[in-house]
């Protein structure tokens, strides 16, 4: 069975529109979240490492992952792009035979109860991407896998929207878009938002960095819109927002099985070799000690 779909079943039983190559990456993000027990940690990434073997060996499904650099600990977050809805079942056959084919049928289910062993907690959301309210997307399929290809670390916040809010937010974010794409200092920001597996109205307002010095630097929000468009930004925020939470991952490529486009811009990084340990010079043989006559 697939990872998600293991996951799902031990549970029960046990973005203005952006130009269609782009699009084409993926209209759904397709999130899975989990909280490793610490004493669990080296057995979660073993279990993890096999099953993205088997993934890359016979062609399963394809997912970036990320651990907590700042926020909750011991927090991986997995995500796929999907096209639609139906491409998650196509996506989860894809990873349960790469499994079956790895491990054979019981040896997956086992697999599945490993990982499920680690755990403290886990969660899934389906994510709609908002290229209507995204800024700065990259313009074709070739430049999105750039940027995903060379990205080392992602900062997300969580938006959650006060209920009756949602286009007075949704117009806050168009302003933002609007006057950010005008600066040539900003850099792209992905929006989406949850449309399975969340509480309410939540958004998620996401940027991706090289390195953590991509972070520093960047135009503010008062250089952005002005000081007349920071007040109504600020007021809107106070009138539309409930909470946000804000996490800064890093990518772990040796638990990613990435797409072959985003894996070919730094093959280096996103296929790591493992490194073998020297071996040792063979000891010449003891002399044997010279017999009395």
């Amino acid at each position: 069975m697939s990872l998600r779909r293991i996951v799902w079943a031990l549970a029960v039983v046990l973005c203005l529109v952006a130009p269609a190559a782009v699009r084409a990456q993926g209209e759904y993000l397709d999130i899975l979240i989990v909280k490793v027990k610490p004493e669990k940690l080296p057995d979660f990434q073993a279990e993890l490492k096999k099953w993205v073997d088997a993934n890359r060996r016979f062609n399963g499904d394809h997912w970036i992952t990320f651990e907590t650099v700042y926020g909750e600990g011991n927090v991986y977050q997995f995500t796929s792009t999907r096209k639609d809805y139906a491409e998650i079942d196509k996506a989860n056959e894809a990873e349960m035979l790469a499994a079956n084919k790895a491990f054979g049928e019981k040896g997956a289910e086992k697999a599945g109860q490993d990982f499920m062993n680690c755990l403290v907690s886990y969660r899934s959301e389906l994510r709609r991407r908002r290229w209507d309210l995204s800024r700065k997307p990259p313009a074709d399929a070739e430049a999105y896998a750039k940027l995903i290809g060379e990205s080392r670390f992602l900062r997300t916040t969580a938006v959650h929207v006060r209920p009756g809010h949602i286009v007075e937010f949704e117009g806050l974010l168009k302003d933002i878009k609007e006057a950010a794409e005008k600066n040539p200092q900003t850099q792209p920001v992905f929006v989406s938002q949850v449309m399975e597996g969340g509480k309410g109205t939540i958004f998620y307002v996401t940027t991706l960095r090289s390195s953590l010095a991509g972070f520093d630097h960047n135009p503010s929000m008062l250089e952005i819109l002005g000081e007349e468009g920071y007040k109504k930004y600020l007021q809107a925020g106070a009138d539309t927002v409930e909470i946000t939470d804000s996490t800064l991952y890093r990518i772990n490529p040796e638990l990613s099985n990435p797409p072959e486009q985003v894996a070919n811009v730094a093959p280096d990084f996103w296929h790591p070799k493992a490194v073998m340990a020297p071996m040792a010079k063979p000891k010449a043989p003891a002399k044997e000690p010279a017999k009395k006559p």
